[in-house]
């Protein structure tokens, strides 16, 4: 008798339908994967979707302070993976192990706190993320076609090749 259950789809996937992702190492032990934002500042690039404006990345932070302000119009989501933040403006401390959600039209000031050696938190960005002064005033954006850019620049200086970046596009 057939065991239904442990038998695969039969039936092709859609023609029009990417290709999985899997990164099998997400943290890389190859430091040169990870692509610098500033100083002690690094992300890892794991999705960078441009026919839907997102991208999901491991964000590296090794110094404490205010990394940066900024406003999303649209949802993020987050996954504390090593160490702990928080935004100025609210009272909670997203530490190892938290999942955070940042609602559409937020504007934060994210700070790692002094007795944090590394920080390490998954990132999925829909849209565009604005870097503002405390009184909204803008200073700069990133969206996935920054990311890639910023990605091709490093991957081709570091040796990986600018086309590194490529198998993280979707």
């Amino acid at each position: 008798m057939n065991d239904l259950t442990r038998m695969p789809y039969q039936l092709p996937m859609p023609a029009e339908a990417q290709a999985d992702l899997v990164v099998p190492c997400a943290i890389p032990e190859n430091e040169n994967i990870w692509v610098p934002q500033a100083e002690n500042v690094w992300f890892r690039p794991l999705c960078l979707n441009t026919s839907q404006g997102y991208w999901v990345n491991l964000l590296r932070v090794r110094k404490s302070g205010i990394l940066s302000r900024h406003r999303h119009p649209n949802p993020v989501h987050g996954y504390v993976i090593r160490g702990k933040w928080h935004y100025l403006e609210h009272d909670w401390v997203a530490e190892q192990g938290a999942y955070v959600y940042e609602p559409p039209g937020e504007t934060h000031t994210l700070v790692v706190p002094d007795d944090v050696e590394e920080m390490i938190t998954l990132f999925q960005v829909h849209g565009v993320m604005y870097y503002v002064d405390p009184w909204g005033k803008p200073l700069g954006y990133e969206d996935v076609f920054t990311k890639i850019e910023m990605c091709r620049k490093h991957y081709g200086q570091v040796g990986l090749g600018d086309d590194y970046v490529d198998q993280f596009i979707r």
